[in-house]
């Protein structure tokens, strides 16, 4: 095969525009700081990228739910631990009312405490969180409690997802915290204090009644703190593995900067020579000859 001047001023010409190809590649890597700026530059790459993606993706809604059900928890907890102590204050004024030495107006005040006590309760109860009762179960657009009535109709657990596969309680049961009982104890209470005919000894049977409610409410108490540590242990999971995956990630995609800088060095001196040589082989045209 015959090589002609065309031929090689062709070659040439391609060679060095694979050159210049070559250099923007690298000053894309350097300018971004990534080894690839578009699918087609690595499809490989790219497609870890996308999987990697995902998987952060996947990790922070989990983080989002995970700090939801802290926020049920923790208010639920709080509102718990209120709750246990108005019981424990009734408890204390039930003591001082099964006194008999107490006078007839002496007990109106402390069922009038009691009946603060119990509203407070029904407060309690109808704890709001980002404009969502926290116990009332599934249901929470309705309050737990209105005027004394309790709607014992939803103790549903409210699951939220955590983890591929693993979901959490994030309430409560309020079917063992504010049932339809408590209030109607407290409020047999109250009537009994406001009774002039009722004796030290009847109040004393209220005591137990007291006591019930509030074991009731330790126990949920309880419980809903070994779901706070696991909370946390997943919580903890999540981190590592947010971690994990952006090193993959960035091991996947960022570049060696470096290695980069030591490449687009090297192209720039084959572009030189290859202008060197280039200028060698283009021939001098008659026009050349004629200036």
């Amino acid at each position: 095969m015959r090589v002609t001047q065309s031929m090689l001023n062709n070659n040439m010409l391609r060679n060095i525009s694979q050159s210049y190809s070559s250099m923007d590649k690298y000053m894309d890597q350097l300018s971004t700081g990534k080894k690839i700026n578009r699918p087609s530059d690595d499809p490989v790459v790219a497609m870890k990228g996308v999987n990697y993606r995902s998987e952060l993706t996947k990790v922070e809604q989990f983080e989002r739910n995970i700090s939801e059900v802290h926020n049920w928890m923790d208010n639920s907890d709080e509102s718990l631990n209120e709750s246990n102590q108005a019981l424990q204050s009734v408890r204390e004024l039930l003591v001082q009312a099964s006194n008999d030495t107490y006078e007839e107006n002496q007990r109106d005040n402390i069922a009038e405490e009691v009946s603060e006590l119990r509203d407070h309760l029904e407060d309690l109860a109808n704890t709001k969180v980002n404009n969502k009762y926290i116990f009332n179960g599934t249901n929470t657009l309705g309050k737990r409690v209105e005027d004394g009535n309790v709607d014992e109709t939803n103790n549903s657990a409210v699951n939220i997802e955590v983890m591929d596969g693993v979901t959490l309680q994030a309430n409560v049961n309020p079917e063992n915290v504010f049932s339809q009982d408590l209030f109607d104890d407290l409020q047999e209470i109250e009537d009994a204090l406001r009774n002039p005919d009722t004796r030290g000894d009847d109040l004393d049977e209220f005591i137990d009644v007291v006591d019930g409610h509030s074991q009731n409410l330790v126990n949920e108490r309880a419980d809903l703190g070994a779901r706070m540590n696991r909370v946390e242990m997943i919580e903890d999971r999540l981190g590592q593995q947010k971690v994990s995956t952006n090193k993959l990630l960035s091991d996947n995609e960022d570049a060696d900067i470096e290695e980069v800088i030591m490449n687009l060095k090297m192209q720039e001196s084959v572009h030189r020579a290859s202008l060197s040589a280039g200028s060698r082989i283009i021939q001098p045209s008659l026009i050349d000859f004629l200036r």
